[in-house]
């Protein structure tokens, strides 16, 4: 690949931007790489082969124009899966690897496409401030949650927005593992203090999953002192695990504390309400290319719960399929397509789970459920409990007695009945029924 080559691919992909759209272009464009030019094909290269389908189905000929608008002789432009180093941010020239950007970060993600809801609404002011300018008011920064729920995002998003604001500034972004393996690669080759040097020069050093170097004394050692120099030279650090410092165990305590001198800030599983709106972020960023109904993006958002990664995930292989199929997305088309995915799921819910449930609703202690008090505030939402726990659990009647304070499975029967007949009669006891059905599901 010629340097005239990726002088053009550096002014196409700003025309490409502002011709597909921020959204469109950093979902589908952004990630593409040069692989080269034989003077009639293009090669780009794609992080998965469902991006390269994509962007052949659907960009190749807008992509095709933008290149003969600088190069007359490009018949096609061809889009393949494969490996390649990300792109550069869009306004931003190519840097060598030695110079501002030792080992860089991920154009593809942002502060602008990070969804914001209450359980990472935390972690996403504290990266902010991290690449705001002027001295940080706390450092380092902890972020840590379980997988797939934006920790990465949110690192790379704090490089791009400080190399945005300090173009000249040296960030540094690897893996806790990468950390790892490339200073016993230097232990191997007497060669430590180039390792040193290319990481304690950075001006923002950001270390993904350090649960990972949990055991491994002599990487620990390494990494305090990084920890130290970084912190003392008033440079900024950044740090993930899936665990607070306190819960992360085999790694020393001086690193623990060192950690937690700064800002801890947790994210938490995504609610209902966030993952409905970052799959119709998602949804909005297909800019017409596929319809996907509200339904399906509730669905979804209901039923897909582990992770944000996962949920992603699931309606990339939804608009894909019916792409490759040329079907309508349905419900049901949903369901047939997810089907591992959906059982995989399910979760077995418990009639304790139904009791604290119903208890925190109606602002009750579980306690109360299993009492003897006839309380209509009481004996109503007990009723309402029993009844969640026989059509929503396999559980039997005289199970479900015992476990309402050992209730003869009678009891149980008249309770299904006594709602089923409310549920008819009573719009606000109906409403209240399915609210929580909704909520024990999703």
């Amino acid at each position: 690949m010629s340097d005239a080559d990726q002088a053009i691919w550096n002014r196409v992909r700003p025309a490409l931007k502002q011709d597909a759209g921020d959204r469109s272009f950093e979902s589908w464009l952004a990630p593409l790489a040069l692989a080269g030019c034989d003077g009639e094909t293009v090669r780009l290269l794609a992080p998965s082969a469902f991006i390269a389908d994509w962007v052949n189905s659907h960009y190749a000929d807008v992509l095709r124009r933008h290149w003969l608008q600088h190069r007359p002789g490009v018949r096609r432009v061809l889009v393949q899966a494969g490996a390649a180093p990300p792109s550069p941010p869009v306004g931003k020239a190519a840097q060598p690897a030695a110079a501002s950007q030792p080992l860089p970060v991920d154009a593809r993600y942002s502060f602008e496409n990070f969804i914001v809801g209450k359980s990472n609404e935390l972690a996403y002011n504290a990266a902010l401030a991290m690449a705001e300018p002027g001295a940080p008011g706390f450092n380092p920064l902890f972020l840590h949650g379980t997988t797939g729920l934006g920790k990465t995002h949110l690192m790379h998003a704090i490089g791009n927005a400080y190399l945005a604001r300090h173009p000249e500034s040296r960030v540094a972004y690897l893996s806790a593992e990468k950390f790892m393996v490339e200073f016993l690669a230097a232990l191997r080759a007497k060669d430590t203090i180039s390792f040193k040097q290319r990481l304690r020069s950075v001006d923002l050093l950001m270390i993904d999953d350090v649960q990972f170097i949990a055991g491994k004394d002599s990487t620990q050692e390494e990494f305090f002192h990084t920890m130290n120099e970084i912190i003392g030279a008033g440079k900024r650090l950044v740090i993930t695990a899936d665990r607070s410092p306190q819960n992360l165990e085999g790694i020393q305590d001086r690193i623990l504390s060192r950690m937690a001198w700064g800002l801890v800030a947790d994210i938490n599983p995504a609610d209902y309400e966030l993952r409905y709106n970052i799959l119709h972020a998602k949804v909005a960023g297909l800019a017409r290319r596929v319809a996907v109904p509200d339904d399906v993006i509730e669905f979804l958002a209901r039923k897909i719960t582990t992770n944000v990664r996962e949920l992603e995930g699931a309606l990339n292989r939804v608009t894909a399929f019916a792409l490759l199929v040329n079907k309508p997305i349905t419900l049901e088309f949903t369901r047939e397509t997810l089907a591992d995915i959906l059982r995989a799921q399910e979760k077995k819910l418990t009639i304790d789970e139904i009791q604290r449930k119903v208890a925190d609703y109606y602002g009750l202690k579980v306690a109360d459920l299993l009492s003897e008090r006839r309380a209509r505030e009481v004996a109503r939402p007990r009723q309402i409990a029993m009844y969640l726990a026989k059509k929503m659990t396999p559980r039997s009647l005289p199970e479900i007695g015992r476990r309402f304070g050992k209730r003869d499975h009678t009891t149980v029967m008249h309770a299904v009945k006594k709602v089923e007949q409310l549920r008819a009669e009573d719009r606000e006891i109906d409403s209240d029924v399915a609210t929580l059905a909704r909520l024990l599901d999703g």
